[in-house]
């Protein structure tokens, strides 16, 4: 299961505006590469949709059922804010809908975050939809 965490308006090339919402997997504990220790985080990403803010507004808080899968994506440069460590990433994240192989919308790395919601490197952004 999944949670709509949010909603933001994009801009499309033409200029013309839609709504993405912003949904949000589950807890997950992950080991650090470099120092062992784990942390809590959660997987996010933004799906298009067709609704209006205020519709948008209204789903914030509902679970709809599926996965935020691991992508593999076109390589891009992250630097780590507190060290400033450029990184070359290869993987972003989609949603998967329970049943089904089709991946929607997706994010590429850019934030983690620890059980006290402070964060260890960069926010979320859309890739592109």
């Amino acid at each position: 299961m999944v949670t709509i965490s949010n909603f933001m308006e994009r801009q499309r090339k033409d200029g013309s505006s839609f709504i993405v919402l912003k949904i949000t997997g589950g807890l997950e504990l992950v080991q650090s590469s470099s120092t062992g220790n784990f942390y809590a985080t959660v997987r996010k990403c933004t799906i298009p949709s067709t609704f209006s803010a205020e519709v948008a507004k209204t789903l914030v808080g509902t679970q709809i059922s599926g996965n935020i899968v691991r992508v593999n994506v076109p390589s891009y440069e992250y630097v780590n804010k507190r060290t400033g460590e450029i990184m070359q990433l290869q993987h972003g994240y989609s949603y998967q809908p329970e049943g089904s192989m089709a991946l929607i919308g997706q994010a590429r790395v850019t934030d983690l975050e620890i059980e006290d919601g402070k964060s260890i490197s960069n926010p979320y952004t859309l890739q592109g939809v």
